[in-house]
């Protein structure tokens, strides 16, 4: 978790599936957090419903560069 308004999940899969989310869109259904994020292995980035699916290289770069603040949403 960032702050109280980005929840992060980490998978070390090439391919995550909608049942690979489950404890994230369960939150999304809470609506507790703005941003939902796995970060993952995968080559690009994707969303699965409210869920942002990040490459590691990708999510990093924006963590350092104050993508995941909480002004906005991911």
């Amino acid at each position: 978790m960032i702050g109280d308004h980005t929840a992060i999940e980490v998978k070390a899969k090439e391919n995550v599936f909608v049942q690979d989310l489950k404890s994230l869109l369960a939150s999304s259904e809470e609506r507790k957090f703005r941003s939902l994020v796995c970060v993952s292995l995968e080559p690009r980035a994707r969303k699965v419903g409210a869920v942002s699916i990040l490459p590691c290289t990708e999510f990093l770069s924006g963590l350092w560069s104050g993508n995941f603040d909480g002004s906005s949403s991911t």
